[in-house]
């Protein structure tokens, strides 16, 4: 028998999180105007997948017993062609039959019989391909599997340069938690530690006093069909233009159209409310440090409210920056962390009972995942564009994740089917809402200018 690995309990909370109505998988979707090789992909993926990352070859073993941890071990009958699939993308081959797809990829579980990722090269989809890659989150959270699919890329056709690790984009804040430094002298020490403490209370006052969120369309019975939609390619320099003029940061300026995309869209279908809660994952591993070989989850889940009923764009901006800097500057997202883990050691009945009152709190999944800043390669074919789909969590309806890659950024929703049949409507006011934003920027921008400012 193969030797076993202990699952860390963060990684088994994701693993338990699994529903048949909310599969816990990260979803990427790499595009191509022609054909990739599928023979040197995959040996690509043996040498830069399977050698450096061992869980893509590990199976999920759990006991029976409760008190024994969950566990990883080396799949005896692992063959990489049972992971690697073709498939032809229906006419017409756009974006919306590739969405479909993926759609129906998100509702289908894994086989834990064997390692818990799938790849699919789908061809038919516009004048080449698209790559779909789906990874189970137990293994990796969406920085980790962005991560791990950027080291199968290349900077050059030849494969020559190794691409450069990932890194936040410029203007956009630290996805993490902030403490305060520990100083040499006692009394400080005292204060910080005081600090601290209260930081720590007012967090842990906030995840386990705050109620379910509000009751909107959002809210209701999840069903096993899903949809996933994504924006047109926005340009990040106008983004950043914004969040400049402002005062506030890339993430900032897109969680505001966000609020003001789903303000507008539950108000048509008569559920206006003032405000509702959005899970935002911090990132609490650094990302210019290589990715352990054992990949795993390293963040931690915060809770921000949406200011909905701001209709003014640069109110709710504002507001959505204080609150954004609020989180950042409290032990919100590592005391979240210790709490998965915790949560992860419990029984899997009571595990569930913990997840399904702590995503009662919110909406929505709202993530940012940073790609590559220029063009890369994979297996000597540039990569035309990229997309992301994270999942949605317990009793949540929807996640949007924001995605970067070549100077441009997606906004991607992945939806129940039943609560939110039309997410394209939403990305359509997200997109609306960006443009607004923007043209706030450069009347800002003008105004200083005007002003000598």
């Amino acid at each position: 028998m193969s030797k076993r690995h202990r699952m860390p309990n963060a990684d088994v909370a994701w693993l338990h999180m699994d529903r048949r109505t909310n599969v816990m998988a990260v979803h990427v979707v790499l595009s191509f105007d022609r054909l990739v090789d599928w023979s040197r992909l995959t040996e690509i993926c043996r040498e830069r997948l399977l050698e450096r990352y061992p869980r893509f070859s590990q199976r999920v073993v759990e006991s029976r017993v409760p008190w024994r941890p969950v566990a990883w071990e080396d799949d005896p009958h692992f063959d990489l062609e049972r992971h690697f699939h073709r498939l032809a993308l229906p006419a017409p081959g756009d974006q919306a039959a590739l969405q479909e797809l993926v759609a129906r990829l998100m509702a289908t579980p894994f086989d834990h019989s064997r390692p818990l990722w799938e790849m699919y090269l789908v061809e038919g989809y516009g004048p080449g391909c698209a790559i779909v890659c789906r990874v189970h989150h137990c293994i990796a959270d969406g920085i980790g599997v962005a991560r791990v699919l950027l080291s199968l890329t290349d900077d050059t056709p030849d494969g020559a340069v190794a691409p450069a690790p990932l890194r936040h984009r410029h203007g956009a804040e630290p996805m993490h938690g902030v403490t305060a430094p520990i100083a040499a002298a006692q009394p400080r020490w005292l204060r910080q530690r005081a600090r601290a403490a209260k930081g720590y209370a007012r967090v842990l006052a906030k995840s386990l006093l705050t109620g379910p969120d509000a009751d909107t369309a959002l809210k209701g019975v999840l069903g096993v069909a899903q949809r996933a939609a994504a924006t047109r390619p926005i340009s990040l320099a106008d983004v950043k233009a914004t969040g400049h003029a402002t005062g506030s940061t890339v993430n900032d300026v897109v969680l505001s159209a966000v609020a003001g995309a789903l303000s507008s869209y539950l108000g048509e279908r008569d559920s206006a409310v003032g405000e509702i809660r959005a899970v935002v994952p911090f990132n609490l591993r650094p990302l210019n440090e290589p990715i352990p070989r054992r990949l795993g989850n390293k963040f931690g889940l915060t809770l921000l409210s949406l200011p909905l009923g701001l209709h003014d764009p640069q109110e709710r901006l504002a507001e959505v920056h204080r609150r954004m800097a609020e989180i950042k500057a409290s032990p919100e997202a590592s005391l979240s962390y210790r709490m998965l883990r915790v949560a992860g050691m419990m029984p899997l009945d009571i595990e569930r009972v913990i997840i399904d009152a702590w995503t009662a709190k919110a909406s929505a999944v709202i993530t940012d995942v940073p790609g590559p800043p220029h063009v890369v390669y994979l297996a000597g074919t540039p990569v035309r564009g990229m997309l992301a789909w994270a999942p949605q969590s317990g009793s949540i309806s929807m996640a949007v994740t924001i995605f970067s890659y070549d100077g441009e950024i997606t906004v991607n929703v992945a939806a129940d089917a039943g609560l939110i049949p039309d997410p394209e409507h939403i990305l359509e006011r997200v997109e609306d809402e960006l443009a607004e934003l923007r043209r706030l920027g450069s009347r800002l921008t003008h105004h200083d200018v005007k002003g000598g400012g």
